[in-house]
């Protein structure tokens, strides 16, 4: 058995994603830091994300929307106008945020597109997906790109299926135990794990240690030798 296909996450794989997700947290504490405390503040916030993650799914506008309902749950629907622009004002930043790839990416992936077919599969807005891919300048390097608005293993199947030659000679890299690497062993792909030093409540899961067809790795760099030498 051959590999022929590799999978990668966009997010806090290719580029930084948490980290400006968290200092946005800050700053939405900070503007409602009369209201509530910060830990009720958190608390409320990512109760509102996670009920709304079927209505507005993964990204900067769905978290903008659930930042703006949270003040008005909070304030009893009297959230300061100054508020609500402030909270549209940092939306707008992170959709505007400059793109740089993480050390190693470029390399790592330049490597992998000489032998391998390589496919983006990320959640999140259509829109600004494809705008951070073209502003990172790997966009070149895939075969292929799926923004899907769920990762489970039928999604994998499917993507590997139409982009590969299935999920028994693909690999999926990501930093997300949950969406990443679960689902697509479950699809019967490989499965490698990159930690990012920052992961959203949402994405954790346990890892399935000792599976033989998952690998954490230190970094990126590490997973065209890892998958040079399956099978």
């Amino acid at each position: 058995m051959s590999i022929t296909t590799v999978g990668l996450d966009a997010d806090d794989t290719l580029w930084h994603n948490e980290n400006l997700f968290r200092l946005t947290h800050e700053r939405f504490c900070d503007l409602l830091a009369e209201v509530a405390d910060r830990g009720e503040l958190e608390a409320r916030l990512a109760e509102v994300e996670r009920r709304n993650l079927r209505l507005y799914g993964y990204g900067v506008k769905g978290f903008t929307l659930s930042m703006i309902e949270t003040a008005m749950d909070l304030t009893g629907g009297e959230a300061p106008s100054k508020v609500v622009r402030e909270i549209l004002a940092v939306g707008r930043e992170m959709l505007t945020e400059p793109v740089e790839p993480l050390p190693g990416v470029e390399d790592a992936l330049d490597e992998l597109s000489k032998t391998y077919r390589l496919v983006l599969i990320t959640k999140g807005d259509l829109l600004h997906q494809e705008q951070k891919l073209a502003a990172s300048g790997l966009g070149d390097l895939f075969a292929a790109v799926e923004i899907v608005s769920e990762k489970d293993a039928s999604t994998y199947a499917r993507v590997f299926e139409r982009h590969g030659s299935g999920a028994a000679e693909a690999v999926m890299c990501g930093n997300s135990m949950r969406s990443d690497i679960l689902p697509a062993i479950e699809a019967g792909s490989w499965g490698a794990h990159v930690p990012y030093p920052l992961t959203w409540a949402h994405e954790v899961a346990e890892a399935p240690v000792g599976h033989t067809r998952f690998v954490e790795l230190a970094s990126i760099r590490d997973l065209p030798g890892w998958v040079a030498g399956i099978g």
